[in-house]
């Protein structure tokens, strides 16, 4: 028996299908990230961008595309061990798995709004920006848990 009064091999199960439910929230936000910015690469103004552009562009779907491995990796990995009962193993890695996936998800999307900004408004705002959302995501999703 655990603290909470359930069986351990429930508890496994539970907290597996919790990870699995909180995963469906972040994969959901990278796909529609992922969408958007390959449909990007295929229009007339990307054409015309500057290098500097296409690279942060570039570099921006390398990060989601890690996003999208990382976050998807817990449910295929539970597909694949769950017979052979390593739920535990699949809890362990596949936390870590996921806070991997969601900085390179927010890494994204801090990345996405900077490129938009450049675009529209030119460097100086990119920069104030990119600042302002990578610290709205590292304070919302990492500091003020670690205070609660």
């Amino acid at each position: 028996m655990t603290e909470t009064g359930e069986p351990r091999h429930q508890q496994l199960a539970r907290n597996v299908n919790e990870l699995l439910g909180e995963l469906r929230v972040a994969q959901a936000g990278v796909q529609i990230l992922f969408g958007f910015l390959l449909a990007v690469a295929f229009t007339g103004t990307f054409r015309d961008a500057s290098g500097f552009e296409k690279v942060l562009h570039l570099v921006t779907v390398l990060f989601t595309a890690s996003a999208t491995a990382l976050l998807t990796a817990p449910a295929v990995w539970h597909r694949v061990l769950f017979r052979a009962g390593r739920r535990t193993q699949i809890l362990r890695v596949g936390n870590r798995l996921v806070v991997a996936g969601l900085v390179c998800l927010s890494i994204a999307v801090t990345l996405t709004v900077a490129l938009i900004v450049k675009v529209i408004f030119g460097p100086v705002l990119m920069a104030v920006f990119a600042i302002f959302v990578g610290s709205l995501f590292v304070v919302l999703w990492f500091l003020i848990p670690r205070k609660l």
